[in-house]
């Protein structure tokens, strides 16, 4: 579940680790805690690079919508003034027309900010929030 906002942004909580073994500690305990929070942060920045990136906007929202209409057809041909094309044909003509604009609007450098981003935000939230001061109590006894 979503932890809440005063929690998961509590800045007195925050704090430098010792060494190592604190980081890995915070790590695996924060990512299990706050898991829910940071997929909501992955989320709200594959939203931004989206936003961001118009024309790879543009090519999901083709693609997602020329599949969306030729699935529409149910099989059917689709019949226009110019001619009759078959599923076939639409699938390879949506196909001829988004690889390219996909080439163009640069998914994989996308991807890497999004992966670097995330793992930027979400590592260092995780290595440097601490422990909450109950758990290191229960460890204790």
């Amino acid at each position: 579940s979503v932890r809440p906002p005063q929690e998961f942004f509590d800045f007195r909580r925050l704090s430098k680790p010792a060494n190592f073994g604190e980081i890995q500690q915070r790590v695996g305990y924060n990512l299990g805690y706050f898991s829910a929070n940071y997929i909501t942060i992955v989320l709200g920045l594959s939203i931004y690079a989206l936003i961001t990136n118009f024309l790879l906007l543009f090519v999901t929202i083709f693609v997602l919508g020329g599949i969306y209409g030729i699935n529409k057809l149910n099989g059917e041909d689709l019949v226009l003034p110019v001619g009759r094309f078959n599923t076939s044909q639409l699938y390879t003509g949506l196909l001829i027309v988004a690889v390219p604009l996909g080439f163009l609007a640069s998914p994989i450098s996308t991807m890497m900010w999004l992966i670097g981003s995330s793992g930027v935000t979400v590592g260092a939230h995780a290595a440097l929030m601490e422990k909450p001061i109950e758990t290191v109590f229960e460890e204790e006894v």
